[in-house]
């Protein structure tokens, strides 16, 4: 496994994503502009017409996309492109509805055309129409050079194409209409809910992360976006993803709100076997927080878009594994059959957690996975990816399904499951919550008689739920587990703080030999019995080696 999951993040928006996508030059060409001829789309028909496309697809040896036509797009620095900017007034449906569509310009590490169809009484593809754009400052000199190229008169003359989109809403005040999606970059796009900015990342499918193969990085080459009634508060669009192994034909069913909804119904067809299927991909970034901040010389409290992962088993254990950062490329596994849904989430929503007024990370959503009622995705785990890293610039954390059954060649597959922007909790989750973890050496500042270097002290602060008004002297217990090492000295007791209780344990590791710990609260009742009061909280320890 190299680093290729590490994602360049362009501030703002749709630039934070990946920049290691194939690109170049020496590329077979994509699938022809004509081949929806012979059976064009139709609004009735377009879900099937995709479906279609896709498994077809999957019959035909792999074509890497195309790099766009001309090369002074591709020559494009960070600072030109930016100053390339759609015209609002330009935006898709801005005559009537809730939903606005402004495309994005190719250039730049985007230079991979994106076809992009909008249907309402028929299926039309959208030419790409340098008219959108205003060119400014050091982008100025290639407006010409477009228009130049768009009206010339050569029949085989290749369109530069689109590079994504984004949607627009009025997400937060009904008279100003705000981001709440974009599409941007292989098969990433980003949700933002109410009060939130851009953070984490979404991924229609990833292929082979972490694995022994070369990573596949699938790309959404089509979209078909359903121009919605003047009153709808959801938006259709469907997306074709192709990549050397797998296709895909995506419906989404977006719906802004409290939370904001995406509702993905994924149809996979393997065109080759698929070495490693990552589903409902989430990619973040975390560099520290209290935890490691002594290791950081800077200001801030903590620098992170997430910080744990989160997951909801079938039979309706949640689980929270805090996120972590230097102590070698990490790759863990919560183990399930049929999950009902992982996310990752950011926890610290006070700006006091981070103290910084630009980056705004208390803002950053939260994403939570929720797999349809009635799927069954099998055994498997959802896997977490911690890549070391020390800049904040990179996206180091990924997490995604991986089944157990592996997908083969000519095998088609379903997915349903809806992403949803939330904050610190999720509505479903009513047990106390993990607030914070410490690590320490399990010993007293100078004390002469100290015990071993490697025993570590944890400290796992809970809160909320059943723990609100919860008698300090209540018969509450931690309960802790280990796959590896010793444990002792388990305490339970109530913080100063309402609503707050405290687990403390020590660990004597066995050697160098991963600790996977688990730990959650109980209140033992007067017969006997006991009730689980927290979530979960799992932990890999590796000794040696910092927090």
């Amino acid at each position: 496994m190299s680093g290729s999951l590490v994602i360049r993040r362009f501030a703002p928006l749709a630039l934070a994503l990946m920049s290691g996508c194939e690109s170049g030059s020496g590329r077979a060409p994509t699938l022809p502009t004509d081949s929806m001829v012979a059976n064009p789309a139709t609004p009735g028909s377009l879900s099937s017409f995709v479906e279609d496309r896709a498994r077809a697809l999957a019959g035909q040896p792999y074509r890497a996309p195309a790099a766009g036509a001309l090369p002074e797009l591709a020559d494009l620095d960070y600072d030109a492109y930016r100053s390339i900017r759609f015209r609002p007034e330009a935006a898709l449906w801005s005559d009537a509805g809730l939903f606005r569509i402004q495309l994005f310009h190719p250039g730049f590490i985007f230079d991979e055309p994106v076809r992009i169809h909008v249907v309402d009484d028929e299926v039309r593809e959208l030419p790409f129409d340098p008219g959108l754009f205003n060119y400014e400052g050091p982008a100025a000199a290639l407006a010409d050079r477009l228009a130049e190229s768009t009206e010339s008169s050569n029949p085989g003359a290749s369109s530069p194409g689109w590079s994504g989109f984004r949607v627009h809403f009025p997400l937060n005040d009904s008279d100003r209409m705000d981001e709440v999606v974009v599409f941007q970059g292989a098969s990433y796009f980003r949700l933002v809910g109410p009060g939130q900015v851009y953070g984490l990342s979404s991924r229609g499918l990833a292929v082979d992360v972490a694995s022994g193969r070369e990573e596949e990085f699938p790309d959404f080459r089509e979209f078909w976006l359903v121009r919605p009634a003047p009153d709808a508060r959801t938006l259709v669009f469907h997306a074709l993803l192709d990549a050397p192994s797998v296709t895909g034909a995506y419906r989404f069913e977006l719906e802004p709100g409290t939370d904001t909804e995406l509702r993905v119904d994924a149809r996979l067809f393997a065109r080759t076997d698929v070495g490693k299927l990552g589903v409902a991909p989430l990619s973040s970034m975390f560099l520290f927080d209290g935890t490691l901040a002594d290791a950081f010389d800077d200001f801030r409290a903590g620098v992170h878009d997430s910080d744990g992962l989160l997951m909801r088993t079938r039979r309706g254990e949640w689980i929270w594994r805090p996120l972590g950062n230097g102590r070698g490329l990490q790759v863990t596994s919560l183990r399930d059959v049929d999950p009902r849904g992982f996310g990752l989430a950011q926890r610290a929503r006070d700006f006091r957690d981070y103290l910084d007024l630009e980056a705004r990370y208390h803002e950053r959503p939260s994403e939570w996975v929720e797999v349809h009622e009635d799927e069954r995705w099998g055994g498997g785990g959802v896997e977490l990816l911690e890549i070391p890293t020390a800049s904040e610039f990179n996206d180091n954390v990924a997490a995604y399904w991986v089944p157990d059954e592996p997908m083969r060649a000519g095998e088609e597959r379903r997915y349903r499951y809806t992403l949803a922007t939330f904050g610190a909790r999720l509505d479903d989750q009513t047990l106390a919550q993990v607030e914070r973890t410490r690590v320490g050496r399990n010993a007293l500042p100078g004390e002469v008689d100290a015990g071993p270097e490697a025993a570590r002290r944890f400290v796992v602060d809970f809160r909320g739920g059943p723990l609100d008004g919860l008698a300090p002297d209540a018969p509450v217990r931690a309960v802790v587990e280990t796959l590896a090492g010793t444990i002792s000295d388990v305490r339970a007791r109530a913080l100063p703080d309402p609503g707050g209780w405290r687990a403390t344990f020590a660990l004597e590791p066995d050697g160098e030999r991963p600790a996977d710990m688990r730990l959650r609260i109980e209140l033992d009742g007067a017969d006997g019995t006991s009730t689980t009061l927290s979530e979960t909280w799992t932990y890999v320890w590796y000794p040696g080696q910092r927090p």
